[in-house]
């Protein structure tokens, strides 16, 4: 009995110093980290986190835009989300008339909340462990290649048989998702309803919620307010329904409590989110590799794009708004890339990788069992073959895909058919469809000027990396119709092709040609780099081919390892419902630095800087802090503005509730620390940290600098 104390003893210890890392599946909570939930500050029962037969805090955390988390904090279906998470929305009702990211935004009543197309909030109404199911399924479905265990096609093939026989109701809004994990060696059914009918309801200008902007992204201390607030909306019977005028605020099933009382150092915190993608099962040939393909092309060829796109912003409000959220956008992983490399170099991650993989491969043979080692020798020689392919194909994607907007061009196949059929009347038709297809496409690029300078950045760039004998053929072109000059070929896209402006394509549709589109700059561009995809993904198949078998064998021996020496396991962030938690803690980055848990208003006026666009303050905020008008939210003559805790959060995690023990809203997460960007390969309790806005500065924001004290009566606000 004493040993099995003490061994007792030793596993809860285990748990509880292993309790920050992972993001953990809502559907093991019970069994595998409830009683170090509890040991660290859990007030509540598990049952209250996630309830499979009833409600629970998971029914208030939805997934906004299919990229970020949201929570619901008001019965009538309000979204708390991060500002750069409703970016995209806030830039869509944006015009140089009414500058909503400049300014703010904040609906006073119902009916001016905007109505934001396209835009999704999805439910998550039940998670099912069908592993057994589906494994029963490949037994008897045809697999020559072996590969369905991993196909979307064929697992939704599965999840709608599945759902047939369980007679799990579906509807037009409900969407089934059935997804592997750790590799395929397990998998889960997210039974979902989508409400599309989403509308804005306030967002601080930008100056708050991007305060800081490139400068303290990814960094702490943070003094950003990071929030925006949208609506869902139904249809009378509260369904899913388009958007309508006569549609009303959805009445939810669950809705969040939040807390006015605060966060101290050592409190313990939750969060539930939709973490996108990370990769803590990789050896250390794939951490090499991402190293020095993928965070190697964000880092240097989205740099260049950005200081083209900057120049040209602050010069023209017009242009600013277009391209804030691309900009934005490239921006975030910009910099993610350049820490997440320093750190893994900083924190010798290869060296923590290979004594992982040496443990698994002892105990591989300790085992007897070879599997482990022949999967490894496997990873590492599929690694090593595909490794040039994968760099010049990253080296397209970001210079010549990701960065040139004009490249979206409409496709000219149908009209190319038509016209070699020689067929009037599919002509007519072809060109009907090219005309409107290219009417939505000149709509898109509204600054063809600014296209025209970053393409030729981007193809310079793309030819400073890759060799003149790899580039993909329409350097060939260049070389010799255009005799090398990147700038002249440009200009002639924009200059002479179809797609070059709105009156070269209005004189082509009055007289579609087959010469004109085989022989059109745009055209000819565009294909190439097309060839140049299919061509690295051809060089990189047969590698590819056997990656996923060698990589499902890896995972399932590091599950092994891991249940042997008693520790809980989690899967890799794959976009779905997930739980992490932490404590509100400081950190030391270096010797001699700390850094505190928490901020304050005091700082956003330490760090003004009107010459500085990142750093400026409105003047309304700066009145507030004078008078020191904090109302109910401040503390101590204070404003807390943000917080830190040590969760296990990665991109996707973006506008996750943070719960303090007893399930109330306390906060919102919104950022990494630069120090713990490696923790999407690795993670280090000691260094990664997550910044959280204090709900308490959003709450101030909304009622004492907006005046919309009319969305304050609608939360459930507790002390």
């Amino acid at each position: 009995m004493k040993k099995l104390f003490l061994f007792t003893t030793f596993l809860l210890a285990t748990l509880s110093i292993h309790a920050d890392e992972g993001m953990w599946m809502l559907t093991d909570l019970k069994a595998q980290n409830a009683v170090a939930m509890r040991e660290l500050g859990l007030e509540i029962p598990i049952e209250e986190v996630y309830n499979a037969n009833g409600l629970s805090l998971k029914d208030a955390v939805v997934h906004f835009g299919g990229g970020c988390t949201g929570e619901i904090i008001s019965s009538e279906g309000l979204i708390l989300t991060n500002h750069h998470c409703g970016y995209g929305a806030i830039q869509q009702h944006s015009s140089v008339e009414h500058d909503y990211l400049t300014d703010g935004f904040w609906a006073m009543n119902r009916d001016a909340e905007l109505p934001t197309p396209e835009l999704t909030v999805t439910f998550i109404d039940r998670i099912l462990d069908v592993t057994s199911y589906v494994n029963e399924q490949l037994k008897t479905d045809g697999d020559p290649n072996g590969v369905n265990y991993l196909s979307p096609t064929y697992l939704s093939r599965v999840a709608e048989r599945f759902a047939r026989a369980e007679k799990i109701e579906e509807s037009p809004s409900t969407k089934l998702e059935l997804k592997a994990f750790y590799g395929g060696n397990k998998y889960y059914l997210f039974v979902k309803t989508v409400y599309s009918d989403i509308r804005m309801v306030g967002a601080p200008p930008s100056s708050i919620g991007k305060y800081g902007a490139d400068t303290d992204n990814w960094m702490w201390p943070r003094h950003t307010g990071d929030f925006s607030l949208f609506r869902i909306y139904a249809d009378k019977d509260g369904k899913p329904a388009a958007y309508a005028k006569d549609n009303v605020p959805l009445h939810v099933k669950k809705h969040l409590k939040i807390s006015i009382a605060g966060v101290q150092e050592g409190d313990f915190t939750f969060a539930m989110g939709f973490p996108g993608r990370n990769w803590r099962y990789m050896i250390s040939d794939e951490v090499e590799e991402r190293m020095q393909t993928t965070n190697f092309m964000r880092h240097h060829v989205r740099e260049v794009r950005q200081d083209v796109l900057m120049e040209q912003m602050l010069k023209d409000p017009a242009v600013r708004i277009h391209y804030a959220s691309k900009y934005a956008s490239s921006a975030n992983y910009w910099k993610n890339a350049i820490g997440m490399n320093e750190g893994l170099t900083r924190l010798k991650v290869l060296d923590t990788k290979r004594t992982q993989q040496e443990d698994l491969l002892a105990y591989g043979r300790e085992k007897g069992n070879d599997a482990y080692q022949k999967a490894f020798d496997d990873i590492r020689a599929i690694v090593a073959h595909r490794r040039n392919a994968l760099y010049h194909q990253q080296a397209i994607n970001e210079a010549l895909i990701s960065a040139l907007d004009f490249m979206r061009i409409p496709s000219t196949t149908e009209l190319v058919a038509a016209l070699q059929a020689k067929d009037k009347e599919k002509i007519k038709l072809a060109t009907q469809n090219l005309k409107v297809e290219g009417d939505k496409y000149f709509a898109s690029v509204p600054f063809p000027e600014v296209e025209l300078l970053v393409a030729k950045e981007m193809l310079k760039t793309y030819a400073k990396y890759i060799p003149e004998e790899q580039r993909i053929n329409i350097f060939k072109i260049i070389d010799s119709r255009f005799k090398g000059s990147i700038d002249a070929f440009a200009e002639a896209c924009f200059k002479s092709s179809i797609f070059g402006n709105p009156q070269n394509f209005e004189k082509f549709i009055q007289k579609p040609s087959l010469y004109k589109i085989k022989y059109d700059w745009m055209v000819l561009f565009k294909y190439s780099i097309t060839d140049g995809i299919l061509q690295t993904t051809i060089a990189m198949k047969d590698a590819n081919a056997n990656y996923d078998a060698a990589h499902k064998v890896w995972v399932k021996g590091m599950m092994d390892l891991k249940r042997e020496k008693g520790t809980p396991i989690y899967p890799d962030a794959n976009s779905t419902l997930r739980l992490t938690y932490g404590q509100v803690l400081p950190y030391e980055p270096t010797d001699g630095v700390k850094y505190d848990y928490y901020t304050t208003l005091k700082g956003v006026m330490e760090k003004e800087d009107p010459a500085n666009w990142e750093f400026v303050v409105p003047d309304k905020l700066k009145q507030l802090y004078k008078a020191k008008d904090y109302g109910k939210y401040g503390k101590d003559g204070e404003m807390p503005v943000c917080f830190i805790v040590n969760t296990d959060n990665t991109g996707g995690n973006s506008g996750s509730p943070v719960f303090n023990g007893k399930g109330q809203l306390v906060g919102t997460a919104f950022d990494r620390n630069y120090e713990g960007l490696t923790g999407d390969i690795a993670f280090r309790p000691s260094s990664q940290r997550a910044a959280c806005v204090d709900i308490r500065y959003i709450l101030f924001l909304i009622d004492k600098y907006a005046g919309a004290s009319h969305i304050i009566d609608e939360l459930s606000l507790v002390n």
